[in-house]
């Protein structure tokens, strides 16, 4: 189940929004809070897996509420749901490594992909740490259109997709952001590669964003993944740009 935390001065959207949530298989209702400087005590006292935050809260800022939830370590997902569509907003956002925005208003359509597009996300990066999936797990997987089950002789995804729209829970500004860390880290001189920590502190978005991208942006072909072999244990992932 994906714990959901709902963030939002109006209580009537808040209701809303809820009813959505416990409508969607695979997801519940961790709380609801109409104001934004309890979020952080809130996480501390339960899990939380997905925070669904409004911009415009009576006590803070939407935008303080996700610096500080960056700032204290936690990685939680994070879907900005806001009326506030300005530039520089969207962009502080995107830095901070929110997984969606979606703008009010907005049909229940609309809101059920972005919640399933997160379900998946999170199903994909655990993926690789799991020995089995279940069926409904699988079949999440297909209807998304994962990248991975499409991917040719070794591993990399057909030019095609390369053009594909992004997945949803994807964003162009972050894919550009993360494309341009990769050219600088491939320019002579460069280390050549990068892992989703160095790509996070270059970026200025979480480590779990940047992987998501990065595993993203390798199935299209975009990049390489290069484990590197050292100390022992599970080798460190390093991605090389191999993109036009």
């Amino acid at each position: 189940m994906i714990r959901t935390l709902i963030v939002d001065d109006d209580p009537d959207i808040a209701r809303l929004h809820a009813r959505y949530v416990d409508a969607l298989a695979g997801f519940e209702v961790a709380g609801v809070l109409q104001r934004g400087g309890p979020v952080l005590a809130f996480l501390e006292e339960g899990d939380v897996d997905l925070i669904l935050l409004d911009v415009h809260l009576p006590d803070m800022d939407g935008l303080q509420v996700l610096e500080d939830l960056r700032g204290s370590g936690y990685d939680t997902g994070v879907i900005m749901i806001t009326a506030s569509s300005e530039r520089d907003t969207v962009h502080f956002a995107v830095g901070r490594g929110v997984d969606d925005y979606l703008v009010k208003p907005f049909s229940v359509t609309d809101f059920n992909h972005r919640l399933e597009a997160f379900r998946v996300s999170r199903i994909r990066s655990v993926a690789g740490s799991v020995p089995t999936l279940d069926q409904g797990d699988i079949d999440s997987m297909f209807r998304a259109g994962e990248p991975g089950s499409r991917a040719g002789a070794g591993g990399q995804a057909p030019a095609a997709a390369v053009d594909a729209p992004l997945p949803k829970g994807f964003s162009l500004p972050t894919v550009e952001l993360v494309s341009h860390a990769l050219r600088e880290a491939a320019r002579p001189g460069g280390p050549g590669d990068l892992s989703a920590s160095e790509v996070s502190e270059s970026c200025g978005i979480s480590r779990v964003s940047a992987r998501r991208y990065l595993e993203m942006m390798s199935g299209r072909g975009l990049a390489e993944l290069r484990p590197k072999y050292g100390a022992p244990g599970r080798p460190e992932h390093r991605y090389r740009w191999i993109g036009e």
